[in-house]
C-alpha cells in the first residue's frame, strides 16, 4: 500500500473512531500543511475546512500559495487574520522568539475554536524532523488531535508532496513558518533539512551513536547540535508529567488506548 493511501486511511479511521465526521487544519502556504490538506481531502472531501491565519508579518506569497492550492484541488477554506490579536498584546520589548511562539499559539487557539464551531477534529502538520529537533511551539503548531505526518522526515514530505501534486510554488520555496518577515527554517536551524535528516535517520532509525556518525564523516558540530536538540526537547514530545500519588495515574499505569470501547 502506498504511503498516501495508508495515511488517508489513518486519518479516516482515527477521526471516525473518535466520533467525528469533519476535520480542520491550519493552511500556511507551506509544504507540510499542503500535504496534510490533500491527504485529508482524500478522506473527507468537503468535510475538510482549511483555515488561513495570516498576521501582519505574513508574506503575501504565503497566502497566494495557499489560495493556489485550494483552487487547484477545490479545498474549502476560510481566512481569519490574527494580526489584531497579536498587535493588542505585542510590544517593542518582545524578542522574535516570543513573537513567533505567541503567533503560533494564537493560531492554534483560533483553530481549536473553529473546530468547536465545526464539530471537527484538528489535524497536525508537524513533521518528524521538527518533532525530533523540537523545532515547534508547545501548545502552538505542535498541538493537534491527530498528526498524520509526524513519522515522516521533512525530506520525505517533499517527496510525498510531489506525488500528491502539490503546487510547484509551494514545493520550491525555502521552508518557513512565516513568523516574521524573512524568517527561514533552515537559517534558524543552521543546516539544510537534507543535512539534518541524514543525521537524524542515522541516530533515530539506525540507533547509531554520535561517535559513529562522526567516524562516518558527519560534521561534529552538526552531530552535537542534533543530539543536544533531541534530548533537550524531549518534553515537547510528551504529555505533561503528572506526579504519581494514587495506584493508577494517567500516563503512568492508566494507559487505555483512545479507541477502547465500553
Amino acid at each position: 500500500m502506498a504511503i498516501a493511501d495508508f495515511l488517508t486511511l489513518f486519518i479516516d479511521n482515527e477521526v471516525r473512531k473518535c466520533g467525528f465526521k469533519k476535520v480542520v487544519l491550519g493552511l500556511s502556504g507551506g509544504v507540510d500543511s499542503a500535504v496534510v490538506a490533500l491527504l485529508a481531502h482524500r478522506a473527507f472531501g468537503d468535510d475538510l475546512l482549511c483555515i488561513k491565519m495570516p498576521s501582519h508579518y505574513s508574506s503575501k506569497s504565503s497566502l497566494d500559495d495557499a489560495d493556489e492550492l485550494c483552487a487547484k484541488f477545490g479545498l474549502r477554506s476560510e481566512t481569519h487574520s490574527i494580526a489584531k490579536l497579536l498587535q493588542t498584546y505585542e510590544n517593542d520589548q518582545m524578542s522574535r522568539l516570543r513573537v513567533g511562539n505567541f503567533s503560533a499559539r494564537v493560531r492554534m487557539a483560533t483553530l481549536f475554536d473553529i473546530s468547536a464551531k465545526e464539530e471537527a477534529l484538528v489535524l497536525g502538520t508537524s513533521n518528524k524532523s521538527e518533532l525530533m529537533l523540537g523545532y515547534g511551539t508547545l501548545f502552538g503548531d505542535l498541538s493537534s488531535a491527530i498528526n498524520p505526518i509526524g513519522d515522516l522526515y521533512k525530506s520525505e514530505i517533499f517527496e510525498l508532496a510531489r506525488y500528491l501534486g502539490v503546487c510547484e510554488s509551494i514545493i520550491n520555496k525555502p521552508p518557513s513558518a512565516d513568523l516574521w518577515e524573512g524568517q527561514s527554517d533552515e537559517e534558524d536551524l543552521g543546516y539544510s533539512y537534507a543535512t539534518l535528516d541524514a543525521a537524524l535517520v542515522k541516530l533515530v532509525e539506525h540507533r547509531a551513536a554520535a561517535d559513529e556518525l562522526i567516524a562516518d564523516g558527519f560534521d561534529k558540530r552538526l552531530v552535537d547540535l542534533v543530539v543536544a536538540k533531541i534530548y533537550k526537547n524531549q518534553f515537547k514530545r510528551k504529555m505533561p508529567i503528572i506526579a504519581k500519588l494514587t495506584t493508577r495515574t494517567i500516563n503512568h499505569d492508566f494507559n487505555y488506548p483512545r479507541d477502547i470501547t465500553l
